[in-house]
This record gives C-alpha cells, sequence and structure tokens, in this order.
C-alpha cells in the first residue's frame, strides 16, 4: 500500500495507476480476452459484425457453414430478405455467437465463441484466422484453445476449433440496457466516431468498453441494445444537426411543392382506381389457373430457401401425394405426421411439416448412408406454404413397436446386437464424416426404423444440429433420452446422441421403456449392476435383462454384459468420459464376435415383416 503527506503527489499517483488500468484494458493478450467465470454473466447469445468477402466468402450458406448457423440465423438480424442471393464484396452482415467463458487452465479463463473448423489444403492457424474468420480471433489463441495439434503438422480433415473472441454483457451493463457486446475488428480505415455513428452509439461507450488505445484489427465491442439495421445508413450527430438548420427550408419548399402536387394526385388517384379494379380481376383470375402468374409468383418464393437442394431431389406434385396417401387420410397415418403413401407402385413416407425444414433438408443432403433413412424428394403446397418431405419406407416400422409389442419375443440377440452395430455405423457416419458435424439430438427407439432383413436405419432428422459445442436456450428431444449436460446448460455436442444412444442400448437389453409409467427414467436404474464379484454381476443382469433374452440358447452372457457395460460408459454424467462413436462401434463389433455365426437366412427368417 503507497503511503504519503502530500496531497499532489498521492493526486498523480492515482492519476498515472488508473491511466495504466485504462491502457492495459484496451490491450488485450492476443491469446484471447480474461474473463471471471464466477462473474461473468455467460453462456449468452451475442453477434459478431463480419463482411462479405470475395472469392470463398460471398453466400450465406458458405458463411453459416463457416460459423455452423443457418443461413437464416445471419440473414434475419441482417435485414436480408432473399438468403440464397449471392452477397455484394463488403456486405455488412450479423453473425450470431454462443458465447461462453472456458477455463482453459486452473487460473486462466478467456471468453470466446468454440467454432470447430476442418482444416484444408494450405490452411494454417495464422490463415485461417485473418483470412476466413477476418481477424476475430488470432493464431496465438487458436494454439491455446488447440494444445495437442502442433501448427506445423495440421492434416487435411483435422478438426481445429477457433475460438472467436466475444464478451458477455456484465451486470452493470445490463441494467442500462446493453443486450449485446457485438464482436468488430477494427479495421485500419476506420474512425471511431463514424463506427459508434454506424451502430448507432456513442463514442464514448464504446471508450468505457474497450479504452482508448484501439489498434487497427484490433477485436472491440460494441454496446447496443439491438442490432442496428444494416440496410439503412445511420446518421452521425454532425449530419443530423445539419439537417435541423435546413429543416425549415425544406418544411417551405415541401409546402409549395405540396399545393402543385395535390392536383397531380387527384389526377393519379381517380386514373389508379379504375386500372386497379381491372388489375384486381384480371389476377383473381390468375391465381385460379394452375400456370397463372401469381401462382407462379407465390411458388418461386416459396421454393426460394431450398433453391440449392432441387438439383438433388425429386420434386413432388402436392396432387400426387394427395392421391397416394388418400387425401391424408388417417388409414395412411404412420405416426405424428408421417403418412404411408404409393406413388408409381414404390411405397414412400410422407412427412408432413410447416414452412421449417430447410435445416432438415441442409443436413440431410450433405449425407449418404446405408444406416441413415434416404430422403427421395420433397413438395411444396403453395396453397397453405406446408412443405413435405418425401422418405423411403422401411417396411418393419420402428424398434421401439418391436421392442415393446408383441413382436418383442421375436428380437434374439443376435438381431438386437445387429441393431446397436448398424445404429452406431449410423451415428459414427454424422459425427465423424459430416462437415461440419451433426448432432441428430433425438436418438431414441421410435426414431430407430427396421427394414425387411431387420437392418436398422436413424430417422428423423428434425431436430439435428449441424456443428457441435454451441449452447442453446431452447432445450428439444424426448424424455428419457435427453443428457443431463443439455438439460442444465444447453451445451450441444456429439455426445449427445453418444448418451441417447446409451439408453437405446439399455431398452434392447432389459426390454422396459426409456421412462415407465411412474416417470421413471431407465438409464437411472442401473446403479450397482455391474459391481462386485462377476457371479453377482452375472446374477444381477439376469434379473434386469428381458425374459425372452434368457429363453434364447444362442445368446452369450458375456456378449450381453459387454453391452451393458458399453451402455453404463455411454450414460456417465460427464460428457468428455463418455466413449466416441468409434470406440462404440469397435466394442459392439468384439460382442458380436462372441456370438456363434448365423447364416443370414436365419438371421432374416427370425425377422417378421409387419404392415
Amino acid at each position: 500500500m503507497i503511503r504519503t503527506k502530500s496531497p499532489l503527489v498521492f493526486t498523480l499517483l492515482c492519476f498515472f495507476y488508473n491511466l495504466l488500468l485504462h491502457r492495459l484494458r484496451a490491450q488485450p493478450s492476443t491469446q484471447g480476452f480474461r474473463c471471471d467465470v464466477n462473474r461473468t454473466a455467460s453462456p449468452c447469445e451475442t453477434y459478431a459484425f463480419y463482411r462479405a468477402m470475395p472469392p470463398n466468402f460471398l453466400d450465406l450458406a458458405t458463411i453459416g457453414d463457416l460459423f455452423s448457423v443457418s443461413r437464416l440465423m445471419i440473414s434475419e438480424p441482417s435485414n436480408i430478405s432473399s438468403p440464397a442471393s449471392p452477397l455484394i464484396p463488403n456486405q455488412p452482415l450479423f453473425v450470431p455467437l454462443s458465447c461462453s467463458c472456458h477455463t482453459l487452465n486452473s487460473s486462466y479463463s478467456i471468453s470466446f465463441s468454440n467454432i470447430s473448423y476442418t482444416i484444408k489444403s494450405g490452411d494454417t492457424f495464422y490463415y485461417v484466422s485473418t483470412d476466413h474468420f477476418q481477424n476475430l480471433t488470432t493464431y496465438q489463441s487458436v494454439e491455446v484453445v488447440n494444445p495437442t495439434l502442433v501448427p506445423t503438422r495440421l492434416e487435411i480433415g483435422q478438426i481445429v476449433f477457433f475460438p472467436i473472441f466475444c464478451k458477455c454483457p456484465n451486470q452493470f451493463q445490463l441494467q442500462n440496457r446493453v443486450n449485446y457486446l457485438v464482436s468488430y475488428v477494427f479495421q485500419p480505415s476506420d474512425n471511431l466516431s463514424e463506427v459508434a455513428s454506424m451502430f448507432g452509439v456513442g463514442t464514448q461507450s464504446i471508450i468505457d468498453v474497450n479504452g482508448n488505445n484501439i489498434q487497427p484489427l484490433d477485436t472491440i465491442f460494441i454496446p447496443v441494445s439491438k442490432l442496428p439495421n444494416l440496410t439503412q445508413p445511420s446518421v452521425s450527430p454532425l449530419d443530423s444537426s445539419r439537417r435541423t438548420e435546413r429543416k425549415g427550408l425544406i418544411i417551405g419548399l415541401a409546402v409549395g411543392l405540396g399545393i402543385v402536387g395535390m392536383f397531380l394526385i387527384l389526377i393519379i388517384v381517380a386514373w389508379g382506381f379504375k386500372e386497379g379494379v381491372l388489375k384486381r380481376r384480371e389476377m383473381d383470375s390468375d391465381v385460379e389457373k394452375p400456370g397463372g402468374k401469381a401462382w407462379k409468383n407465390m411458388e418461386v418464393n416459396l421454393l426460394a430457401d431450398v433453391s440449392d437442394y432441387l438439383d438433388k431431389y425429386k420434386m413432388f406434385r402436392i396432387e400426387e401425394l394427395r392421391e397416394a396417401t388418400d387425401g391424408f387420410n388417417e388409414e395412411c397415418l404412420i405416426q405424428g405426421s408421417v403418412y404411408r403413401g404409393s406413388i408409381d407402385g414404390v411405397l414412400f413416407a410422407i412427412k408432413k411439416m410447416k414452412w421449417n425444414a430447410c435445416e432438415e433438408l441442409k443436413i440431410l443432403q450433405k449425407v449418404n448412408h446405408g444406416n441413415l433413412v434416404k430422403l427421395e424428394g420433397f413438395c411444396i403446397d403453395p396453397d397453405d406454404g406446408n412443405c413435405y418431405l418425401v422418405y423411403e419406407y422401411i417396411v418393419n416400422g420402428s424398434l421401439h413397436s418391436w421392442l415393446h409389442g408383441e413382436m418383442n419375443e421375436k428380437l434374439f440377440w443376435k438381431t438386437r446386437l445387429r441393431i446397436a452395430i448398424d445404429v452406431a455405423n449410423g451415428l459414427q457416419y454424422i459425427h465423424e464424416h459430416t462437415r461440419p458435424r451433426v448432432v441428430h439430438k433425438d436418438i431414441k427407439s421410435s426414431n430407430i426404423l427396421l427394414d425387411s432383413t431387420m437392418r436398422a436405419k436413424i430417422a428423423n432428422f428434425g431436430l439435428a444440429k449441424s456443428g457441435c459445442n454451441a449452447i442453446t436456450t431452447h432445450i428439444v428431444g424426448t424424455q428419457g433420452y435427453i443428457a443431463p449436460e443439455y438439460l442444465a446448460d444447453g451445451v450441444v455436442s456429439t455426445k449427445l446422441d453418444v448418451f441417447a444412444f446409451g439408453v437405446v442400448l439399455l431398452e434392447l437389453v432389459s426390454g422396459k421403456e426409456a421412462i415407465d409409467d411412474d416417470g421413471k427414467l431407465l438409464w437411472a436404474k442401473t446403479s450397482g449392476i455391474l459391481e462386485g464379484k462377476e457371479e453377482t454381476e452375472m446374477e444381477r443382469l439376469q434379473v434386469w435383462m428381458d425374459s425372452v433374452l434368457l429363453l434364447d440358447e444362442s445368446c452369450p452372457m458375456e456378449s450381453v454384459m459387454n453391452v451393458m457395460a458399453l451402455a453404463i460408459a455411454c450414460l456417465n454424467r460427464d460428457p468428455a468420459k463418455r466413449p466416441t462413436m468409434v470406440d462404440i462401434v469397435y466394442a459392439l463389433s468384439k460382442s458380436d464376435d462372441l456370438i456363434v455365426d448365423i447364416s443370414e437366412e436365419e438371421l432374416s427368417s427370425s425377422s417378421v415383416t409387419a404392415r
């Protein structure tokens, strides 16, 4: 503690101390912006200011993939009416970020949004940080977040996490109506007052957050209560003053012109009314025609958001689907809003949706695997705006209906294990071989369908998310399968699917529902089953497992025990300790080796084609 008897010296010391603190605050480490996990109001949803740049980032789809968000999530805050349209160079955009305070070691925490990126030929930490992410991060920070990677030995296809700099408002800022701290890279040509004017805030408010030593290419944070309209030029205080001075002149001129204009308006209105009546009659007649202009314009608008997928899938006509399902008759209803329909003698599963199919289409057009239900095409009804997804029809229905229905006795262990391996292979594909990685988010026995040979396919990508390590406040899924960390914090990662798959394994072993009539969770009942001596474990497992399997002579208990142990590992409360789908596929294959080989004819004979 500094002690001095001179008030002047004390004042000068305080001045220089505060100045030093101010300058330190304005010069964050190149490794990121420090934060306090206990004091920071995180996680939060915020935005980064991004510019469309040639040659690779001139469309919302590419930029959305870079940040693992949808086109709509960028177009709405950026006031872009047509998300499928190309952008102009330097077009300003607001990209949403999920911002959190991340603890990197016991004494070091920085605030950022974790974005996964797949390394391509020629990529380096520096190049991707400065070019793709436009200095919203630094290569030093990338090295800190990826401590196991060697920057000079990056491999094509390798996943690297890029920490996009962001901050969450503190309590004081929230009380003063600061809802977002927008991440903005200060350009060499920028003037602080112009940046403040563009965002509709005061220059001092930016200095208060960032200090007064802002340098070119620094990431700064703009405090705003709401995002500005990027399509409208902002008005600086100087422009406002000049407009006020000229206000009288403009009003006077407007009055004079108004008198002359009034007579012109009367003439135009009379003529326009006549033309309008004729035009309205023509349009009403045109809408009634299936090939009319108004009908076509409506169809074009509805197709705009899915224009990227038109060349990959067949476009069905709504008349075809109505005929196939007898007008969407309840007798054709399979489950929920999915109907069975025959078109040209081929059976399809037709899923009726409101106009929210773009995200599902975006994900489905990236995937192609034998253990995923195949999308054949889609249809848009121009009358009500509904979208219909047309899938291959899987003849034997859902695993749920077999496990928990009358057909349970037909599911021998060999069949159940093959189903588990099929599902694991499908999940491994979407987790490891799609870029960005896809998280299904709704793995459950009713979303696992069985074909005529009882091979499994994963269905229903309606809740799926492209991109990992995001945080959401909108919790979706099915009770009994939802991972604890997702319920508590909204963290989205591939480990959500691993947890849900663990519940499915429990269903396969026990034959029980994921949640019973009393609301008790199946996964919460596994405590202590595989503890103690091997003989005791075996006895507990036999009490717990499906009685149908006890009568199955081809069911080795060692294989069941291995699967049970794998299920418990998948259900670990710590996501980091759960196995990956690569580990799971390997472990299940080893369990499969324990079973006496059964020919495909025998396996097929144990299945019964339903419906």
